[in-house]
């Protein structure tokens, strides 16, 4: 077996089944659990496997309104909200980003009235100049992860 384009099988495989076995994987990529061993350990200390964790459905816990909320922010504040904002448990990510706004974030609520508290007790905060938040009606997609392309 060449191992040309292993490590992109590997993190498909377990794109596919984060829980896989060495051996399953070993099967399903026609090469030795060992060699499988020591590319998911080198994948990992390269920092490109960063973690196994489950794929929790929120909705399913009741945290089912979500929100995008939109901030600017004064310049020197920035690392300061975004860092409050990524200590807020309910806020699932938290992006700087250019265009109109600084600092967009995402969160789960278990209903409107908790979304609204928190997001009124971050705007008393005098370095956030404007926000913008949209209620999510519809989730199309959601911590979707995509395969890498492989070259056969």
């Amino acid at each position: 077996m060449t191992y040309e384009n292993l490590d992109a099988k590997l993190i498909n495989e377990l794109l596919g089944d984060g829980r896989a076995s060495l051996r399953s994987l070993a099967e399903d990529l026609d090469v030795s659990v060992t060699t499988v061993s020591n590319h998911l350990r080198d994948l990992e200390e390269e920092g490109v496997i960063e973690g196994y964790t489950p794929i929790v459905n929120y909705d399913a816990l009741g945290y089912d309104v979500t929100a995008v909320i939109q901030l600017k922010v004064e310049g020197s504040a920035l690392p300061e909200i975004t860092e409050r904002l990524k200590d807020q448990n309910q806020m699932i990510s938290v992006y700087e980003v250019t265009g109109d706004y600084d600092i967009i974030a995402i969160g789960k609520f278990k209903d409107t009235d908790g979304m609204n508290q928190q997001i009124k007790a971050l705007l008393t905060d005098a370095d956030i100049r404007e926000s913008n938040t949209s209620v999510v009606l519809n989730a199309v997609v959601e911590n979707e992860q995509f395969e890498l392309d492989i070259d056969e």
